[in-house]
């Protein structure tokens, strides 16, 4: 089969090269969006990270297309509907970085929390004054749990750790796992929200998620409550963060993602007017705005990037290319409206 991988650095290769043989496998640095798909018309497999654009349009510009395998948990860059219609199988990695990004959560709240970032700046400077640096404990402070799936639990197992009291809210309760871990279940987002100093967010992207937390959520918050995010931008609102952040609602908030993280690092583009019609400008300006705050953490969604998690999502993307060729898909995340063709 003709396969197709693209945001592959160097090193990662290897990993995918015994797919070789009677598969002719190619690799490209660069991510696929509409703009050059055409170029890959009789890719049969193609395998990208979150910076590929896989929209109706990319889609109708890969004819031959039987399967995509995304490394990443995340499927929001996919055009599912599309991919459903044509019976091509949409497979993801939905395990790789469960205690990854859960250490990644308490890195940007151990940063806040002892004001390691303002810490660390004066020092450089030779200044090793005490002034402005107080911070909190951790051990007895409650915190929020938004979604307790695999990443969640971690960060449940973590909270015990430091002493912490747990609360959690999900569509789908583990009670079990919320009588071994001992923590407690509410059955609305702004009752765990209430009731904690620190909300942490792990829920996906769609239309349900969107904007879940906004200046209602904001509002129902103790004062100086932290937030951190490691899911996905869209998930909060972030004009409504941007004044909770003034008002004194939230005290700070560490963020690993912004709704418009893809496009933001492309400064340039803001002149272009077809880039302003694409884009929500009032985002991008408080995406901007907080990049700049100093009681605002913000990392390059980076929470999954160890060493360990990124070899995971390579074998496991291996293990749903191989899978997919042998007949026997594993990880789908879409149910297809017609008969896929393996190889």
């Amino acid at each position: 089969m003709k396969i197709s991988l693209f945001e592959v650095e160097q090193w990662e290769r290897e990993k995918f090269d015994d797919l070789s043989g009677e598969n002719d496998i190619s690799y490209f640095k660069e991510p696929l969006t509409a703009e050059n798909a055409g170029e890959f018309s009789d890719t049969e497999i193609i395998s990208t990270f979150i910076h590929s654009d896989l929209d109706k349009t990319t889609i109708e510009k890969l004819p031959d297309l039987k399967m995509i395998a995304t490394r990443s948990t995340g499927f929001d860059h996919i055009a599912l509907d599309e991919c459903n219609e044509k019976g091509v199988v949409v497979c993801n990695v939905p395990r790789y970085g469960d205690n990854t990004v859960a250490e990644h959560v308490f890195g940007l709240l151990l940063t806040i929390s002892h004001n390691l970032r303002d810490a660390i700046d004066r020092t450089r400077k030779g200044d090793f004054s005490q002034e402005g640096l107080q911070g909190f404990d951790l051990k007895g402070k409650t915190i929020g749990v938004i979604g307790t799936g695999d990443i969640g639990e971690y960060v449940i197992r973590i909270a015990g750790g430091f002493g912490m009291k747990v609360l959690a809210y999900d569509v789908k309760p583990r009670e079990e796992l919320a009588q071994e871990l001992g923590f407690e279940y509410r059955d609305n987002i702004k009752d765990v929200i209430s009731g904690a100093e620190i909300i942490t967010l792990h829920v996906p992207a769609n239309d349900k998620t969107k904007n879940m937390i906004s200046r209602e959520e904001f509002d129902a918050m103790k004062d100086d409550t932290i937030l951190i995010n490691t899911s996905r931008g869209s998930v909060v609102n972030p004009k409504d963060m941007i004044e909770a952040l003034a008002s004194g609602k939230l005290k700070a908030a560490g963020l690993d993602v912004l709704p418009e993280e893809p496009v933001i690092r492309e400064e340039a583009e803001l002149l272009h007017s077809a880039f302003k019609e694409e884009h929500d400008m009032e985002t991008l300006l408080a995406d901007h705005i907080l990049l700049r705050l100093r009681n605002v953490i913000v990392t390059p969604h980076s929470a999954f990037n160890t060493c360990e998690a990124v070899i995971r999502i390579l074998d496991t993307t291996k293990e749903n290319i191989d899978a997919f060729i042998e007949g026997s898909p594993e990880n789908v995340v879409n149910e297809i409206n017609k008969s896929p063709v393996g190889g």
